[in-house]
């Protein structure tokens, strides 16, 4: 049986192009597709812990698109085979094709990878107020300029590592329980511009979510907000 889903539309497939290409420049591995209630739900990792004494936190990134016809499945599977294969029906539509459904086959799992196992709640999310994407942009700027100047040419994984660690684990200025390396998810995936930034709250979850996309934090317990 062929395993496949069908997107909406074909601008659906663009935008799911955009926002793996940006996600690849970060992280060019394992993207996890979720369908279900006709939802498409397609989780990122920006950030993790790459082993047992790595303290850096969890953030994924989320887009969600409307399916058409689709069964519910939950896998994660290569981000460059998603990728070939929607490049591969952007290239067989026509001019006519932009609001009708565009199927696509789906590449074959991968070994779960760690963050894979990690899932967000999908409600229970307390609001927390705003914010706004200049005081994220900064702050990922800031982190960018920071982990760049730190880090020498041929330095060893183990200490990059560590220095994006400590970079994008620091809280934001003004919303402290928010790491850095939330407003790096944000700004790489391009979720910033003129609409605030919600942000949400559940256990160790913090999520900031604009008309462009969410970022999912998964944060140490000590930093929860009271």
């Amino acid at each position: 049986m062929v395993q496949q889903f069908t997107l909406a539309d074909s601008l659906s497939l663009g935008d799911l192009h955009t926002y793996l290409q940006r996600a690849g420049r970060v992280e060019d591995g394992s993207v996890r597709l979720v369908a279900g209630s006709g939802i498409l739900a397609v989780y990122t990792a920006i950030l993790y812990p790459r082993g047992i004494l790595d303290e850096s936190p969890t953030v994924l990134g989320l887009r969600t698109f409307q399916l058409f016809e689709t069964d519910d499945f939950d896998v994660v599977v290569p981000m460059r085979s998603v990728v070939d294969r929607i490049v591969r029906a952007r290239g067989q539509l026509g001019e006519d094709d932009e609001s009708r459904p565009v199927t696509m086959t789906r590449p074959p799992e991968v070994n779960t990878v760690t963050w894979a196992g990690i899932s967000p709640p999908r409600g229970g999310w307390r609001p927390l107020g705003d914010t706004d994407s200049a005081t994220l942009e900064r702050a990922a700027r800031a982190g960018i300029e920071e982990v760049a100047a730190t880090i020498p040419e041929g330095t060893g994984e183990q200490l990059v590592q560590r220095v994006r660690s400590e970079v994008w684990g620091r809280g934001i200025e003004g919303i402290e329980y928010v790491p850095a390396g939330a407003a790096f998810a944000a700004f790489s995936l391009g979720f910033l511009g003129d609409d605030p930034i919600r942000l949400f709250e559940t256990g160790p979850w913090t999520r900031l979510s604009s008309r462009r996309g969410h970022v999912l934090v998964r944060r140490k317990p000590w930093t929860l907000k009271a």
